[in-house]
């Protein structure tokens, strides 16, 4: 009998997808792959629900299990509160995933692999001595400027929030303003949920980062360092890179989509990518560059959280966009409505430029404002649109980054 690999995924999309393309490298390994899925979400989040059925029907060879479902789940997807809604639903399904791994054959499962964000069911584990495996989707970076920020401010001193655009120095990663850290991060890190969510991962056997090592050498180094979380009182558990864990182009779509087509037609790294953006400005911004384009617009959200988490119907092109702009660009740039397959794009020999909103899955299948300072200042393999700190970019600076880049 083959040992089982039990995965259990975060209920974010954009975490949960990376971590079910591991299970192609587990297979190879000769494992089997278990996935444990939460019923309720999917009832609750249209776009996991997608996101789940593509992968089951992509993957036969993974068995994939719903937990049953408990009474009165809480919400996690429009509260102000998501955050403590979702861990209190993992604790509240931990009964749940333990009596799975019970109903399985004794010693047939190698380790319970758990997204970094899901970590409240590591207990689970432990009592029948089962491997831990935390998974971070995110980069190196983001794991060593986290497990510091628990610890590194001493009493008295300002909180994060309030240092504005000071100039923090941490183990590992290059010098960072406060600003840029994530929003959460900013609130309140040293607040029992956030210790506890930071700290979980430590207790896992080992960590895995989405990323090749020589990608951040330097941090990779750091968090191996036995002295890394010294000051903390802390241990590091064994920290391995698993490849960047993004899709293959060959297998990405099964119909060449018409931008692919396209893309056949233009020259080599002459086409601009561009997947998001405050569309009168970035409009401008493409036209006046003179560039080739290939823009996925989406309708705006707005401050509908709900939509934001729900399926979106296709945005009207014509409604968002001036016809004018459309016949002025008809040959030099193509406008998508809402999707297009991106790592075939990004992989099409004429596209030359990605414009990105830093999200590490777009960096990974291209080669956050930590990855910014990443991107731009440790790896070189960026410039950067000033502008986002405001969350508006203008025309004009779209126009000269796109003729920078070409």
């Amino acid at each position: 009998m083959k040992k089982a690999i039990v995965l259990y995924p975060s209920l974010l999309v954009s975490h949960f997808i990376p971590m079910l393309q591991l299970t192609d490298a587990l297979l190879e390994e000769g494992y089997a792959a278990m996935v444990a899925l939460i019923g309720a979400t999917l009832e609750e989040d249209a776009a996991l629900a997608v996101a789940v059925d593509r992968v089951v029907s992509s993957k036969p060879s993974v068995n994939f299990d719903t937990l049953p479902r408990i009474q009165n789940p809480p919400s996690v997807n429009n509260d102000v509160d998501m955050l403590l809604g979702y861990f209190e639903l993992l604790r509240l399904y931990n009964k749940h995933l333990g009596e799975f791994l019970s109903s399985l054959p004794p010693r047939s499962i190698h380790a319970v692999l758990v997204d970094s964000f899901s970590n409240a069911v590591l207990d689970v584990t432990k009592e029948p001595r089962i491997p831990a495996y935390s998974l971070f989707t995110t980069n190196a970076s983001n794991i060593a400027i986290s497990l510091q920020l628990t610890w590194i401010r001493a009493e008295g001193q300002p909180s994060f929030k309030d240092l504005g655009d000071t100039t923090l120095n941490l183990h590992g990663v290059p010098p960072m303003l406060a600003s840029h850290f994530i929003e959460e991060m900013l609130e309140d890190p040293e607040s029992k949920m956030y210790k506890d969510v930071t700290n979980s991962n430590i207790k896992s056997d080992v960590i895995l980062v989405n990323m090749f090592a020589s990608l951040e050498a330097h941090v990779v180094g750091a968090l191996k360092d036995p002295q890394f979380l010294r000051e903390s009182g802390f241990t590091m558990p064994p920290v391995y890179c698993v490849r960047p864990l993004v899709g293959s182009a060959a297998n990405s779509t099964k119909e060449k989509h018409e931008c692919l087509v396209w893309l056949d037609e233009q020259p080599e790294h002459s086409v601009v990518f561009l997947c998001f953006g405050s569309v009168g400005e970035i409009m401008v911004g493409l036209e006046r560059s003179g560039h080739r384009f290939l823009w996925v617009v989406q309708a705006p959200l707005g401050d509908n959280l709900e939509k934001a988490f729900g399926v979106q119907t296709n945005p009207d092109l014509h409604t968002l966009l001036p016809e004018e702009f459309l016949e002025r660009t008809k040959g030099r740039g193509l406008v998508v409505e809402k999707w297009a397959p991106q790592v075939d794009v990004l992989h099409h020999k004429a596209t030359g430029a990605f414009v990105t909103h830093r999200g590490w899955n777009s960096v990974l299948e291209g080669i956050m404002k930590m990855n910014k300072v990443f991107m731009v200042e440790e790896a070189g393999i960026g410039v950067e649109m000033v502008g986002w700190q405001q969350e508006f970019v203008k025309a004009e600076e779209v126009e000269g980054k796109v003729r920078l880049v070409f």
